[in-house]
């Protein structure tokens, strides 16, 4: 019999949540209150694969002082293109933008997850994923922000690859959950070890 553990998702991300609860895991879900900004801008010399690993410590490590002997899960992902660092865009202006500057080009998604207990980081794991955007023009990006509306807002690159953002792209290497912003196989695997979920 698996001993009862509490897990607790430091997001408010309706796609995390969505991989956990497919993966069969009992879960709670709390945001972290955190300025991820002011976070980042005084991590001003850490590549992106670093400034994600960081948020995702920071995030789990501020829900878990409400959550004593939890295991609190945290994740965060970045993404870059050379030395440019994206931000989900705040107008529609600034994602066709975005989604302009990935064309014919490849761009990287750096997902990182943190386990923290008590405040004390337990385990944490970076991995990316690397996605080559077709030749893309501007009449296809302005019917593309037309059809999707709103959702171009609600991820780093203005594109859900699960929906119609496929169609941006002709090559993809790394793992679907990656991409989604939450490593899977790497923290089931984990949760495994620590006896948190049937192994």
């Amino acid at each position: 019999m698996i001993p009862e553990v509490t897990l607790v998702l430091a997001s408010s991300s309706p796609f995390r949540r969505m991989l956990l609860e497919n993966a069969g895991l009992t879960f709670q879900s709390q945001a972290a209150e955190i300025d991820e900004r002011q976070i980042e801008a005084s991590e001003d010399h850490a590549g992106p694969e670093a400034v994600a690993a960081i948020l995702a410590r920071a995030k789990a490590q501020d829900v878990s002082r409400h959550f004593p002997d939890a295991l609190v899960i945290g994740s965060d992902q970045t993404m870059s293109l050379g030395d440019r660092v994206y931000h989900k865009a705040k107008n529609r202006a600034e994602a066709k933008d975005n989604l302009m500057s990935l064309s014919g080009r490849t761009h990287r998604l750096n997902s990182a997850v943190s386990i923290v207990k008590n405040g004390s980081l337990v385990w944490e794991h970076l991995a990316y994923a690397e996605l080559t955007a077709r030749n893309l023009t501007e009449a296809f990006v302005d019917r593309y922000l037309d059809r999707i509306g709103d959702k171009a807002f609600s991820s780093v690159g203005a594109y859900q690859l699960e929906g119609e953002g496929i169609h941006l792209f002709s090559a993809i290497e790394g793992d679907y959950f990656t991409i989604l912003g939450l490593p899977m196989l790497p923290l089931l695997e984990e949760l495994r070890h620590l006896g948190a979920i049937d192994g």
